[in-house]
């Protein structure tokens, strides 16, 4: 993701500036997803915001001035690259996108706006994704039938020779029902992020006051009986018929209508692509007879209570294409 935003990796250095700048960005993240995740006490005692005693609200503020200074340098960073760069041939990233529309439309492309959508890239895009293909790999590993079908959809429309690409995906629908079917068991956001009535209305015989709070339980929603059939067990041939279940609000892992997230498109691309290249090219088993933990973590996404482990080798027909790379 961040090689999207910035064109740099955050996982590795070669000198000590990078290795400084790497557990910088590793910090914010961490307490992004554990500061967001927290369950603030002054909103429902207001009295220990006045005195003093709510730590969180400090704590938010600091990591917000933290994250602040380190997009901000960022921007800059590439500010600097593109005024001292002549060479046009230059791969772009999303800061010089941004930055280029600064240019001829500054009203609507300030520093702010591009701090913005760094920072709901890095927050929804990254901890989101990697979660849910480890449920995926999870559900996979506990119903292996399904692995196999998918490895053999592979084989037939991508075969042994290359390795899945995006233009490979619309030939490969029982992959993508793979990853709907997890998103439908384990949503990476089992609530969907708070959102506010603006003006009072009545739903469902219920009276919502304007400035309510709405948060709309997904997670609930997508593993009810009473909509759909069997919803305990990981199903992707459901998600096979043409129309799909999403009508009716009964599917909705990235929400919904113009509220709902703007990154959809690319979740599914990245963790299918992902997926389909773990099981094209591996085979996999788990670490032992016992079922994988299907427990649940805390935190403002979704994480497994205990990190997956499992054993994989290469496909046997996938080994001279690996041995290539």
């Amino acid at each position: 993701m961040m090689r999207m935003i910035g064109g740099k990796r955050y996982y590795h250095g070669n000198n000590m500036v990078e290795l400084e700048e790497t557990r910088k960005f590793k910090e914010i993240v961490t307490d992004t997803f554990q500061l967001s995740g927290a369950t603030n006490i002054g909103d429902f005692v207001p009295f220990l915001n006045y005195v003093g005693i709510n730590r969180l609200d400090k704590r938010l503020k600091d990591l917000q001035q933290k994250r602040d200074r380190f997009l901000q340098d960022l921007v800059e960073e590439h500010r600097r690259v593109r005024r001292d760069s002549c060479s046009q041939q230059r791969s772009k990233t999303m800061i010089d996108v941004l930055l280029s529309l600064q240019e001829t439309e500054s009203e609507y492309y300030t520093d702010e706006i591009i701090k913005g959508l760094m920072l709901v890239m890095l927050t929804a895009g990254s901890d989101t994704s990697a979660g849910t293909m480890e449920w995926a790999m999870s559900l996979l590993l506990n119903n292996p039938e399904a692995l196999k079908k998918g490895q053999a959809e592979l084989d037939t429309h991508v075969g042994p020779d290359k390795l899945i690409e995006e233009s490979d995906l619309n030939k490969l629908p029982y992959l993508q029902a793979i990853v709907k079917e997890t998103l439908r068991i384990c949503p990476a956001a089992p609530l969907i992020p708070a959102h506010e009535s603006s003006e009072q209305c009545t739903i469902g015989g219920f009276r919502v006051p304007s400035g309510t709070m709405l948060l709309v339980n997904v997670w609930a929603i997508q593993n009810d009986p009473t909509l759909w059939a069997e919803p305990t067990k990981f199903k992707p041939e459901r998600f096979l018929c043409p129309e799909g279940p999403r009508d009716g609000f009964v599917f909705m892992p990235f929400g919904f209508g113009r509220r709902g997230c703007p990154g959809e498109g690319l979740a599914m691309r990245v963790v299918s692509l992902v997926l389909g290249s773990l099981i094209q090219c591996f085979e996999w088993e788990r670490d032992g007879e016992e079922m994988v933990d299907m427990s649940e973590g805390v935190g403002l996404t979704m994480p497994k209570a205990r990190p997956l482990f499992a054993k994989c080798w290469p496909r046997p027909a996938m080994v001279n294409l690996l041995s290539q790379l």
